[in-house]
């Protein structure tokens, strides 16, 4: 099937932002495990396998659009090694995500291709009501109890 050059770069860009997610979510895995933080360490591969199947679907849609799917480009990785800090840049990323998925799903309706707006609104719900509300919910919870406290129940 040949779908249109728009549709087919936006999700090419939208792939970008999925795997850029996905390499972020690795590293910042890797880092709590070797901090000892065992369960930011199985959560944040949880959301690196996650960010992996947007990317298949994208990817599928990709190819049966006619196009050629762009796994090589990434965003800029923002990694840190502070807690804190490595909360904040993958909620940040997510927020990139979220907005990219909602100029999509307006695209995809403007173009009349209401499968590839299906995929990106089953994204953005999954963006929005995981990786959002989940980093935004630990972040709170840093504000209440205090780093200390967080990072000991992340043992």
């Amino acid at each position: 099937m040949n779908g249109k050059k728009s549709v087919i770069d936006f999700l090419n860009s939208q792939l970008t932002l999925e795997l850029t997610s996905m390499d972020q979510y690795l590293a910042h895995a890797k880092i709590y495990d070797d901090l000892g933080l065992s369960k930011l360490h199985e959560k944040l591969l949880h959301e690196h396998e996650e960010e992996l199947a947007h990317s298949k679907q994208l990817i599928e849609r990709i190819i049966f659009l006619g196009g050629e799917p762009d796994t090589i480009s990434r965003e800029k990785v923002n990694i840190s090694t502070k807690p804190v800090e490595m909360l904040q840049n993958d909620l940040d990323g997510e927020y990139l995500v979220a907005e990219n998925l909602r100029k999509g799903i307006s695209l995809c309706e403007k173009e009349n291709d209401y499968v590839s707006r299906n995929i990106l609104v089953e994204l953005l719900n999954d963006t929005e009501t995981d990786h959002i509300f989940w980093l935004q919910q630990h972040l709170r919870l840093i504000d209440k109890i205090g780093i200390e406290n967080y990072l000991q129940s992340q043992l």
